[in-house]
């Protein structure tokens, strides 16, 4: 069998990963280890351990011991070993249900990070229980107490992506990349200083400074390509930065900087459903006659209003703005349209054949005359 080629490691995120592995080593053993030691454990170069060990050298104030051998030791002191987190069965369970919520990131090197701390907690989850608890370890209450998705995005394609955008977010690393906008079909590059990512109807998107614009903006995982997280440089976080204050006032994950004055009715049929729902802080709800209610709220873009608007049909009617109601009728107009057109590939003669075969069978059989001298048949 070849022996594995020692060296610079290869992949995406293999070196975080090794770098989490070096630490966990070290805060596992408090005797500490030479550099071969951790060179053979980590699969890589003497000379590559180095460079890891200088860098784990930024959080932790190492050791050092010289062995009789010659050898030097590293090893953290106790002093610096992270401490443990303790949780209570309850704790872990909650967190094991909101685990569907990371299901988008499945295939990426982040997921794989996620799904190991997941199985710490499942581990931990059923364990059998003590006191009161005992012999509970098969309830599987994990599987029972749980965040479904409603359609959560395949981003298994784009995995490159979203790792080169997670590692941007967290080590406040430039972003270059082949971007589209939603209503072009070209693609430009741009430079972007991601702020934060963000999880919005199970999909992805990043806000951040656009380097070419000089403004900061929102942008879908979904239209990044040939992206590269900048190895060499950093940007500054603003320190007025806040992604809550940054879609204040929005309704989903667009912004505008206009304020929309948002009135909808909802007929009897939707209104329990409505007042059980905050669907935004500055909602106010007013009752109507016949059993209807009223929704008013202020909201800035009204993209993802119209969206939700349609997604409740005939029992919602939009009052204003009149922008809103004109989108709203624009996609009703569109949606029936698609319903009444003849439908594509399909020939002319082909359906003009249909009607004809469909006339016939909704025709009565007509009665066979009897011939010029032949009798009728008697039945």
């Amino acid at each position: 069998m070849a022996k594995a080629k020692l060296g610079r490691s290869q992949g995406r995120f293999t070196q975080h990963r090794r770098l989490e592995k070096l630490q966990e080593l070290l805060t596992k053993n408090p005797k500490g280890y030479s550099l071969y030691e951790l060179a053979a454990q980590l699969g890589v170069s003497v000379r590559t351990t180095r460079r890891y060990v200088k860098e784990v050298e930024k959080s932790y104030d190492f050791e050092k011991e010289r062995q009789r051998t010659g050898a030097q030791l590293w090893r953290i002191p106790s002093s610096e070993l992270p401490r443990k987190v303790e949780l209570r069965r309850t704790q872990a369970y909650a967190l094991l249900a909101a685990r569907r919520l990371f299901e988008p990131l499945r295939g990426s090197a982040l997921f794989a990070e996620i799904e190991m701390a997941i199985d710490k907690l499942m581990a931990f989850a059923q364990r059998p229980g003590r006191g009161p608890n005992a012999g509970l370890a098969d309830a599987r209450l994990e599987d029972r107490f749980l965040y479904l998705p409603h359609a959560p995005k395949d981003y298994q394609q784009r995995t490159d992506e979203l790792d080169d955008l997670f590692q941007a977010v967290s080590d406040l690393r430039p972003l270059s990349m082949l971007y589209r906008q939603g209503d072009r079909r070209s693609e430009e590059r741009v430079t972007v200083h991601p702020y934060a990512m963000v999880m919005h109807r199970d999909s992805i998107y990043a806000v951040g400074y656009h380097v070419e614009k000089g403004e900061v903006r929102t942008f879908v995982l979904d239209r990044m390509r040939d992206t590269d997280a900048s190895a060499t440089e950093r940007f500054e976080l603003p320190t007025d930065f806040s992604i809550d204050e940054y879609f204040q006032g929005q309704f989903g994950i667009w912004r505008s900087d206009e304020v929309n004055r948002v009135v909808v009715e909802f007929d009897a049929r939707a209104a329990q459903f409505v007042r059980t729902r905050v669907v935004h802080p500055s909602q106010r709800l007013e009752a109507l006659p016949g059993g209807g209610i009223r929704l008013t709220m202020q909201v800035g873009n009204l993209t993802q209003v119209t969206s939700w608007v349609l997604e409740w049909g005939a029992r919602a009617r939009v009052v204003s703005p009149p922008e809103l109601v004109e989108l709203v009728k624009k996609e009703l107009s569109e949606a029936l349209a698609a319903y009444t057109k003849p439908a594509v590939g399909r020939r002319a003669s082909d359906r003009t054949s249909e009607r004809k075969e469909e006339t016939k069978r909704r025709e009565p059989a007509k009665k066979a005359e009897p011939k010029k001298g032949e009798k009728p048949k008697r039945r």
